[in-house]
């Protein structure tokens, strides 16, 4: 169905159920649990995590499939965003025009970018994207100010032409006059389903882009991609040319990032060169890392867990921790507060830093093997209580 192998739709079909469900699935705990702190079914945050899915999907098909590494996607996402305020400023909030030259624009930067550094491999190739994309923030940063606006950023004024806004479009973002902002909120007992625009489109957007990504794995240019990883010296024996598979997947991760860049700018109309720092680009590869590297659905779950991490445990300070603890006795409920206040705030980095370390350590595949390794143990008990119930069954001889 779809041209997708029965696996292969099953798996769209998970990611498009959790993706209409997240608002009740990030939302376990009710508003009055002191465990309501790690509810994540807000719109801000679902936005990020499909955001920012649909970036670590485009730098799988080049980090997963080619073996390049590349420290510079940020640059393709900044570049996606400034794209797209500057469509709010020329012509109107309507969204789409946006998003189409963020693709454009983010695809003809990756190309220029990917001829020069696709001439070296390795950590020559990674440490040139590198470069590019601290040149890049540099430019945004004070060079081009009167296309950035510097370290102030990109936003919509007053002023601005807005040729094609009429008096009856909204003054936000909108997708043919439906708002993102919109937010309809639908109780279940204690807990709470809100229907947000600005999600939902983010997340149709991004089963779009695990569409692709999906068509692109199991294509023969997938496989040729593959091949790369492999072995190029093999490939260039056997008379083929790895370049331009490598620079297409290059300029197809680019336009990926370039979306991601756009749909921030979408939800929130405002471009700032932070978003091409270099600590953008290692976000990124923690994600793809953390999910498992050539998967398909691995980089979307270490998109999730980052950005969880980030925003969940970062406002988690000593006095909810207090409230966690209360019922213990003084002086161990000050102990445990101790302990865990590294970990938490400012240091949710800490946390992140010892996740990361584990899944490197004991799942080099990812949270994917994990899965795995926990449908395998389930599998195993199958076959072993059947062969128990067969030999209870059988007469001893």
């Amino acid at each position: 169905m779809l041209g997708l192998a029965t696996k292969d739709f099953v798996l769209l079909l998970v990611v498009a159920v959790l993706c209409l469900f997240a608002p009740v699935l990030l939302n376990p705990f009710p508003e009055t649990s002191d465990l309501a702190q790690f509810n994540a079914g807000y719109p801000d945050l679902m936005q990020r995590f499909v955001i920012f899915g649909i970036f670590a999907i485009g730098f799988n098909i080049l980090f997963g499939l080619t073996g390049y590494l590349s420290f510079g996607h940020a640059a393709f996402l900044g570049v996606g965003s400034y794209s797209v305020v500057w469509m709010f400023k020329l012509l109107n909030y309507n969204i789409v025009p946006g998003l189409l030259l963020s693709l454009v624009v983010s695809g003809l930067f990756a190309l220029a970018i990917g001829y020069v550094s696709l001439r070296r491999s390795g950590i020559y190739f990674s440490i040139l994207t590198l470069a590019f994309a601290q040149m890049s923030f540099a430019l945004a940063y004070s060079v081009l100010t009167p296309i950035t606006n510097g370290e102030t950023g990109l936003q919509v004024y007053g002023n601005d032409p807005q040729y094609l806004q009429g008096d009856s479009a909204p003054n936000i973002p909108h997708l043919f006059g439906m708002t993102m902002r919109a937010t309809e909120t639908v109780e279940f007992g204690p807990w709470l389903w809100q229907f947000n625009a600005g999600y939902y489109f983010c997340a149709v957007v991004m089963l779009i882009a695990f569409y692709l990504a999906i068509r692109i794995f199991r294509s023969p240019f997938g496989m040729m991609l593959r091949a790369v990883k492999s072995n190029q010296q093999r490939m260039r024996y056997t008379g083929l040319n790895p370049r331009p598979y490598t620079l297409a997947a290059f300029v197809i991760s680019g336009m990926y990032a370039g979306l991601a860049g756009g749909l921030m700018a979408s939800m929130d109309p405002l471009a700032g060169a932070e978003r091409m720092q270099w600590t953008a680009s290692g976000e990124v590869v923690l994600m793809t890392i953390l999910g498992g590297t050539g998967t398909l659905i691995g980089p979307v779950l270490g998109a999730g867990l980052i950005k969880y991490l980030e925003n969940i445990l970062s406002k988690i300070n000593d006095n909810i921790l207090h409230q966690w603890f209360a019922f213990m006795p003084d002086g161990l409920e000050d102990f445990l507060v101790a302990i865990v206040h590294p970990f938490i705030g400012k240091g949710w980095h800490l946390t992140l830093g010892l996740v990361f370390m584990a899944v490197v350590i004991f799942l080099p595949g990812g949270l994917v093997e994990g899965g795995q390794r926990i449908g395998r143990l389930f599998g195993r008990k199958k076959p072993a209580e059947a062969e128990a119930k067969a030999a209870a069954k059988t007469p001893a001889e």
